[in-house]
């Protein structure tokens, strides 16, 4: 997939385990693991803006475009 969830490097920057993440965006663990993972068709706006505030960070810094 020409999209890369770095999810787990901005959590890491942020010195936050998926416990915390999951608490903060109220999403369950199976969700965030299966978008930390790259495993996810999609993401709602609302769930990345969650994301984005928990960890204090912009879409970029969690998504990245590359070519295949």
């Amino acid at each position: 997939m020409p999209i890369i969830v770095n999810l787990d490097v901005m959590m890491a920057k942020r010195k936050m385990s998926l416990n915390e993440l999951s608490e903060k965006v109220d999403l369950t663990l199976a969700n965030l693991s299966i978008l930390k993972t790259g495993k996810a068709k999609a993401i709602r706006f609302s769930t990345l803006e969650a994301i984005c505030k928990a960890l204090d960070c912009q879409p970029g810094d969690i998504l990245e475009y590359t070519e295949k």
